[in-house]
């Protein structure tokens, strides 16, 4: 079985996450969305807000779940049996960061490959710092987030 790792903070998850998620769900056999709880950041939503929202964006993608996980992502992975890290990319400066993350991986456990995959360019704009921002002034948040948690979104502000 394939098994992939999707992390992030997903705070919140938007449009381009789950674009992501879905297109992984196609070539992988599982994929496990790995939401970060991080102590050094500041989350406007904690991590069990976070893998909810998550959770009810992709019940209807029977191959994919959802965990909370701190610590170190290679053994986050291989505690779920995966081989593979999947890294959404919106920019080249996402791909700069991403690469140096991809590399320090590699050094802690060879076994694992990461596999970048570009959203679809019509998500290429969307952050979740922008989806806040857009939240924080009472902005609309259609096309930004999947339909179903921006009421949430918008409790939160």
């Amino acid at each position: 079985m394939r098994i992939a790792v999707y992390p992030g903070s997903f705070d919140p998850i938007t449009n381009g996450h789950l674009d992501i998620i879905k297109r992984a769900s196609r070539l992988y056999d599982k994929v496990i969305v790995g939401v970060l709880n991080n102590a050094s950041k500041n989350p406007v939503f904690d991590a069990e807000e976070r893998r909810e929202m998550i959770n009810e964006t992709t019940r209807d993608i029977e191959n994919v779940s959802c965990d909370v996980f701190s610590g170190l992502l290679v053994d986050f992975a291989k505690q779920n049996f995966a081989t593979v890290i999947i890294k959404g990319l919106r920019t080249v400066a996402d791909f700069e960061y991403e690469f140096q993350m991809a590399l320090l991986n590699k050094a802690l456990n060879p076994e694992y490959e990461t596999v970048f995959m570009m959203t679809d360019s019509k998500f290429s704009y969307i952050s979740s710092s922008m989806v806040k921002e857009v939240a924080k002034y009472h902005g609309q948040l259609e096309g930004l987030v999947p339909a179903g948690i921006a009421d949430k979104i918008m409790k939160k502000f």
